[in-house]
């Protein structure tokens, strides 16, 4: 059996009843290490904190181990118990569709025990989670390389008066275009996208589009540690989140669309 097992946003505790009970069952525990972080996840003893609540060792599987070498683990879970941990759920902000995928495929049973993801914990500062449009991933940019394929999806959210959650791009074990080119791989330091980085790009290709989708008074929400307890949550225009400083990663941004005045109610609580 292959187990997906969502671990939540915060800390250790966040996980479920359910996934705790698979986890201890398990002869061998991976966890996904590229697409998210546990809150503490950021500190050197982030994975022994698991590992103690847990009574195993975990072992960490980054974008080249799960792209290169899912077979390995659905082999290990042909004959064993084998749990693949997923920070907030399996299937929110980033799906691992494929793994399910490759393992029915070998015949290896899959079971996904759930969790809270970034998005539904959005919810937290009164925007109604129906009223969100197509959610979008802003890339960190670079002197040669600025996509902005999700302009259009914020204009079109921002037609129909819906919600747009931006998803802040997370660069961790990436290898550099100097070591690719000497073809022995070299890997920068982590980086981690801040709400202040983002509304710059965003503001950048609006300039740039000049399509009027957003400006530097459209209403946001910036989030920062969701599901921590010292998460956090902050509304303002963009000129004003600009300056903001929201404090260590994780960071995600909501660039809200027309508002209900109970939503608007909520909002105030957070306007800085």
């Amino acid at each position: 059996m292959l187990y997906i097992i969502g671990l939540g946003l915060g800390d250790e505790k966040d996980i479920t009843l359910k996934g705790l009970e698979a986890v201890k069952k398990c002869s061998q525990v991976y966890m996904e290490a590229y697409t998210s972080l546990l809150s503490f996840g950021l500190s050197s003893d982030g994975l022994s904190t698991l590992e103690n609540l847990y009574g195993k060792s975990i072992t960490l599987a980054d974008r080249e181990t799960v792209e290169e070498k899912a077979d390995a683990i659905l082999l290990e879970a042909q004959s064993s118990d084998i749990a693949f941990l997923v920070v907030g759920d399996p299937f929110g902000a980033t799906t691992h569709s494929d793994l399910v995928v490759r393992a029915k495929k070998v015949g290896v049973d899959v079971k996904v025990v759930h969790n809270a993801s970034v998005m539904n914990a959005v919810g937290v500062c009164g925007l109604q989670l129906y009223r969100y449009g197509e959610t979008i991933s802003i890339p960190f940019f670079t002197d040669t390389w600025r996509p902005d394929s999700f302009y259009e999806k914020i204009r079109e959210n921002r037609k129909l008066g819906l919600h747009t959650l931006c998803l802040l791009d997370i660069r961790v074990k990436e290898p550099s275009l100097e070591s690719l080119a000497r073809g022995k791989k070299q890997y920068e330091p982590p980086r981690y996208m801040t709400i202040n980085t983002a509304i710059e790009q965003l503001l950048e290709v609006e300039e740039s589009r000049g399509e009027s989708a957003y400006n530097e008074d459209t209403a946001c929400v910036g989030f920062a540690r969701l599901g921590s307890e010292d998460q956090k949550v902050v509304a303002g225009s963009m000129k004003r989140l600009l300056t903001y400083d929201f404090g260590p990663p994780l960071h995600c941004l909501v660039i809200v669309g027309t508002t209900h005045p109970v939503e608007e109610e909520m909002l105030e609580f957070y306007a800085c």
